[in-house]
C-alpha cells in the first residue's frame, strides 16, 4: 500500500524553510520544518520522517554535527544535504554519515523534486501511484513542448487552456482531466496514450 512520505526540513532560514515545505507539500509529500537544529533530535525520537533535508551552515550547530547526532539514533533514514557552499570536506564528511544525496542552494525546483522522489525510491519508499502518474504526464508534457519550441502562452493558445493550469499540470500541482488530456495531446500533436508513458 503506498504511504505518504513523511519529510523534515532544517534550515536556520525560516523563509527557506517555508518555501521548501510548501513545495514538498504542493507535490504531495508530508512535511515539517525546524529552524534551530538543536531542536531536531527530539522531534526524530518523537515522529517517523522518511526524509531529512539537513543545511549544513547553520549557527548553534552545523549540519555534519546534527547528522552525526542523527545517525547514532537512527542509521537508517534518508538524508539529502542542502549547503549553499559545497565543498571537497563536507561533501567527505557527509558521505561518511551515509548522506543520500546533495541538493545546492539556490536550488532549481525541478532538481530539489526530482532528488527527493529519487532518494524516497533508493529507500524502497512507496510513493502515491496516482500522483506519480502526474509527476510522469506533467514531465511527458513538459519534455515534448520543449522539444516542438512551443512556449506555455503558445500551448495555452493552441489548446485553450490557461497557462497557469498548464503549468500546474506540468509540475504535477494540479491533475488534469481528461479533456484536458485530449486539448493538451491534440495542441501538441499526439496520442492522448503517449502522455501515459508506462502506466
Amino acid at each position: 500500500m503506498a504511504i505518504q512520505a513523511n519529510i523534515l526540513i532544517v534550515d536556520d532560514d525560516p523563509d527557506i524553510c517555508q518555501y521548501m515545505k510548501t513545495l514538498l507539500e504542493s507535490t504531495g509529500y508530508q512535511a515539517s520544518a525546524v529552524s534551530d537544529p538543536t531542536q531536531v533530535l527530539d522531534k526524530v525520537r518523537a515522529e517517523t520522517f522518511h526524509v531529512l533535508i539537513v543545511d549544513l551552515m547553520m549557527p548553534k550547530m552545523d549540519g555534519i554535527e546534527l547528522i552525526g547526532q542523527i545517525r547514532k539514533h537512527d542509521s537508517d533514514v534518508a538524508i539529502i544535504v542542502s549547503t549553499g557552499y559545497p565543498s571537497v570536506d563536507t561533501a567527505i564528511d557527509a558521505m561518511k554519515l551515509k548522506v543520500s544525496d546533495y541538493v545546492r542552494k539556490p536550488f532549481d525546483v525541478d532538481d530539489f523534486r526530482s532528488t527527493v522522489a529519487s532518494v524516497l525510491k533508493e529507500k524502497g519508499i512507496l510513493l502515491n501511484p496516482e500522483h506519480e502518474l502526474h509527476r510522469s504526464i506533467g514531465q511527458t508534457i513538459r519534455g515534448i513542448r520543449q522539444q516542438e519550441g512551443l512556449t506555455l502562452k503558445q500551448l495555452a493558445r493552441r489548446t485553450g487552456l490557461s497557462v497557469s493550469l498548464l503549468s500546474q499540470i506540468e509540475r504535477a500541482e494540479s491533475s488534469a482531466s481528461v479533456s484536458s488530456l485530449y486539448k493538451i495531446s491534440t495542441g501538441l500533436s499526439i496520442k492522448i496514450s503517449t502522455l501515459f508513458g508506462d502506466f
